[in-house]
């Protein structure tokens, strides 16, 4: 591997820039055409009631942006036809709905191996040093991707995991590991899922691998079984750049969904949550949470709800505990193949153990909602989301306001562009003086790729990513901290098999 330290700096600097221009040119250079795209025509699509009780369901639409067939030998993978299953989400449930699933007409297991190199510039808010501040970091790791489909349940794993090899001291050698599970049922009234997320990483989950392949587990493309994801609020949060060092995090969550009605629909939903630091210095957090939720089904497309949440935080090795109370009215709006429109607010009110140095109950608004729409050859996702959480392993709570999103875009037959972008606040929840001596920290990142298959069974990407981090107090003494911005070129190669039909 090349010694990216020995590196002359103005050089990787110059390449920064260049990759960066060439990618933004080559993702915006097909805008007119982007503009010019002719919506499908919507079949009426399926509200999220068991299907049991809609009666017979509309062909569905041929699906939105890139579409492979998964298991044609002698067809072009990109031109094969599919279908979408309509998205089932709960509106006051714990996952993120979606726009559909690709049909899949086997299960099928494929594992494979991906390599990735992060080429980046000093760390945020380390010590700075002495000679050139690039560094280069190589994930080398093994990837698998499983769906089991039965007659009235499904199996979705991505898992991805291996060694870091890194020319940055401080951060060094190491693992990293990332698994998405979800296991569904559904029988005529009840839905059932139980859904796991983990992680092992040497920096934050917040913006990692942003425009690269590294940034979900799994192999990745058409053979990724898609599976939604958990809600921000679900999931210990880890969106401040400068808790440092390795952690690991894992959601456990429970879902629970009967129909009472055949437009109505009631919620349920536990989750236990962790985030542990393996550098001292940061807090260490455990969170429980219940929800209870009802859906009320207006239209084949519109969905109104309530929502009853409380949050558990706890803290290892600290006397505080907080609790938080949530209560919101929803909307949702779901064209299968086109779009996925969650909106919900409501009041939140916010306990504490102990009730000194400035932390009081206090009350505020929570609010939030995710958007995913779908072009012929592209695709948007934006969610946001504002409330207490769990503090990112800098404070014992915080308020917060995360804003998340991409946009793909098929660009040729062959190569695909993607740019994702993130945004965070988080503040103390005290308030009077200790508010003011706390520091507030704002947190950015956004990348934009271009990857291309190689053949049926490769794929080589590469990106371009920013991330930056502010703070109303300094993190480290004066002149002795590195800059607030931080460049990362990102190269990812992966390999996996043909799909192993499992039947």
């Amino acid at each position: 591997m090349m010694d990216w330290k020995v590196m002359p700096r103005v050089s990787l600097f110059t390449a920064t820039v260049l990759v960066a221009v060439v990618l933004f040119f080559a993702f915006f250079a097909v805008n007119s055409g982007f503009a010019q795209e002719t919506p499908q025509q919507e079949n009426p699509p399926q509200d999220n009631m068991p299907q049991d009780n809609r009666g017979p369901a509309p062909a569905p639409p041929k699906p939105a942006g890139r579409d492979y067939h998964p298991f044609g030998d002698d067809e072009d993978i990109s031109q094969a036809p599919s279908t979408l299953t309509p998205d089932t989400v709960p509106l006051t449930g714990v996952l993120v709905p979606g726009v559909g699933t690709q049909e899949m007409r086997h299960s099928y297991w494929v594992p494979g191996f991906q390599y990735g190199n992060f080429i980046r510039s000093t760390g945020l808010n380390q010590p700075a040093r002495t000679g050139s501040d690039w560094n280069s970091t190589s994930f080398v790791a093994g990837n698998l991707s499983l769906l089991e489909n039965w007659s009235r349940s499904s199996l979705t794993v991505n898992y991805s995991g291996g060694g870091t090899f890194s020319t940055d001291k401080m951060q060094g050698n190491g693992y990293f590991h990332q698994l998405a599970l979800v296991q569904a049922f559904t029988w005529e009234r009840w839905q059932m899922s139980f859904i796991d997320q983990f992680s092992y990483l040497p920096q934050t989950q917040f913006g990692f691998g942003a425009a690269s392949a590294l940034a979900s587990p799994g192999v990745g493309g058409s053979l990724g079984p898609a599976a939604p994801g958990l809600q921000t609020s679900y999931q210990p949060s880890q969106s401040i750049f400068a808790a440092l060092g390795s952690r690991y995090s894992n959601s456990a969550t429970t879902q629970l969904t009967y129909l009472v009605s055949p437009r109505g629909s009631v919620t349920f939903a536990g989750s236990y949550g962790l985030l542990r630091f393996v550098e001292p210095g940061n807090i260490d957090s455990n969170d429980t949470i219940f929800s209870a939720g009802y859906n009320y089904a207006l239209t084949k497309n519109d969905t109104i709800g309530v929502l009853y949440r409380f949050s558990d935080y706890r803290y290892l090795g600290e006397p505080q505990a907080i609790g938080d109370h949530v209560a919101q009215v929803a909307y949702g709006r779901k064209v299968t193949g086109r779009l996925a429109l969650q909106l919900f607010i409501g009041p939140e009110v916010t306990t504490f153990r102990l009730q000194t140095a400035g932390f009081s109950n206090q009350t505020s608004v929570a609010g939030g909602g995710s958007l995913t729409y779908g072009f012929s050859r592209s695709h948007v996702s934006v969610s946001y989301n504002h409330g207490v959480s769990g503090g990112s392993g800098l404070f014992t709570g915080s308020n917060g306001d995360t804003l998340q999103g991409s946009v793909d875009r098929q660009l040729s037959r062959l190569w695909h562009g993607s740019i994702s972008f993130g945004y965070s606040r988080n503040s103390s929840l005290a308030s009077g003086s200790t508010a003011l001596s706390s520091p507030t920290f704002n947190s950015w990142f956004a990348g934009a790729g271009l990857d291309r298959p190689l053949g049926r069974t490769a794929n080589f990407s590469i990106g371009y990513s920013a991330y930056i981090q502010s703070n109303s107090q300094a993190v480290c003494p004066v002149g002795v901290c590195s800059s607030d911005l931080q460049h990362q070129i990102s190269l990812s190669f992966q390999w996996h098999t043909r799909p192993l039909v499992l039947r």
